[in-house]
């Protein structure tokens, strides 16, 4: 097990990004601590997890507060031990599919807002608690759009690419203190249910079967294939294990070579 009795804290545990890699951090031995605004959906993510052998406690925080991410911390050290990593993919509330001329300034500013509160308040907690105790793993879940410009996009694809460079910053200031923070790129996986809504309506659309939608999307890819939730986690696990022990400031690109670095 790459993360056995690792204490790890997701942040928007509840969400489908935030419960996969959950499930995969449980998997590969870790004490997995959920966190969201909404409690029930958390204590069934959690339950799920501890049928399948795994550990999880599910627990109320609000990730744009700083005073609700400390609260947390302290409940889950004082319950676990020290926190060793720690996800975020709470949701910023963007608004795509408008071009930027149909937005007002303050719906194209959400995400941004949304997104750099959130990582500045999980961010700094967390950076600073691993930081008096011996370091730990902080990580991040963006999007391609981070690098690469999309039509209808809102602000998201801003707010990805600057939250990547937050993350670079908080590496380079915490790295001394045993701190790494990496972030997992992902290309919009088909079967996260906003994205596989939207597919399964344009496969319909061009009389098309789901499986022939997503190689359509797929076909400039070198894989010819975009990556499932549950591949991304994977290399949410791998960033947080010590294999990856030299690796900050940087990302794992799951978008199957559609974006080349």
């Amino acid at each position: 097990m790459l993360l056995k009795d690792k204490v790890a804290v997701v942040y928007g545990g509840s969400g489908a990004v935030g419960s996969t890699v959950a499930r995969a951090f449980a998997r590969e031995g870790a004490i997995v601590h959920l966190a969201a605004r909404r409690l029930e959906p958390l204590e069934a993510v959690a339950r799920s997890i501890r049928e399948s052998g795994g550990t999880a406690y599910a627990a109320k925080a609000d990730a744009l507060s700083p005073d609700s991410v400390s609260a947390h911390l302290e409940q889950v050290v004082s319950q676990s031990g020290p926190v060793k990593i720690a996800f975020s993919a709470i949701d910023w509330g963007d608004s795509q599919g408008r071009s930027l001329v149909d937005h007002n300034f303050e719906t194209f500013m959400r995400p941004v807002q949304n997104g750099l509160k959130s990582w500045f308040n999980v961010g700094t907690a967390s950076a600073r608690h691993m930081g008096e105790n011996g370091g730990g793993v902080i990580l991040g879940y963006t999007a391609n759009a981070a690098r690469q410009a999309y039509g209808n996009m809102g602000g998201f694809g801003v707010a990805s690419a600057a939250v990547e460079h937050f993350l670079r910053h908080l590496a380079v200031e915490n790295g001394p203190k045993g701190v790494r923070c990496c972030w997992v790129r992902s290309p919009g996986s088909p079967d996260t249910p906003g994205i596989k809504e939207v597919w399964t309506i344009h496969a319909k659309e061009r009389g098309m079967t789901f499986e022939e939608m997503h190689a359509e999307f797929a076909k400039d890819t070198p894989l010819r294939h975009i990556a499932s939730l549950r591949q991304c986690a994977d290399a949410a696990v791998l960033l947080a294990s010590d294999l990856a022990s030299s690796m900050t400031a940087t990302l794992a690109n799951t978008t199957g070579g559609g974006q080349v670095d």
